[in-house]
């Protein structure tokens, strides 16, 4: 079966993406494809290369990272959230005049044509909000 996910709520407010990094695992497992992952609203925040949690936390966008490199996966960022929120790629910030970089690897910007595309090629949708 192939999956399309949507990670909606960020990587400290529930245990949305967590759950989201668990059920990917999973599926992969079991010989599932996961078509897209789109993160959308406050769920864009698994993307920051900036974020360093505490030793004792966490590390999701470090997981999240590494699950995209070892499978491949499709990791996509809505630009819009992404811009009201601040973070910005490279061709991004340059563009807006500013200096960094702030997505991190195995991540990529686009809109939300991505997400469309997603549902409509994906046998199942599934929101983690």
């Amino acid at each position: 079966m192939k999956f399309a996910i949507q990670v909606n709520a960020g990587p400290y407010q529930s245990n949305a993406g967590y759950a989201a990094y668990q059920f990917i695992n999973a599926a992969l497992a079991q010989g599932h494809e996961i078509f897209r992952v789109f993160f959308y609203h406050d769920g864009i925040y698994h993307a920051l290369r900036y974020t360093t949690p505490p030793d004792d936390e966490y590390a999701y966008t470090r997981q999240w990272s590494d699950l995209a490199q070892r499978h491949q996966l499709d990791l996509v960022v809505c630009i819009s959230a992404a811009q009201r929120r601040g973070l910005l790629c490279f061709d991004e910030a340059r563009r807006q005049g500013k200096l960094d970089n702030d997505l991190a690897d195995g991540f990529r910007i686009s809109g939300l044509g991505q997400l469309i595309e997603a549902t409509l090629e994906a046998d199942r949708f599934i929101v983690f909000a």
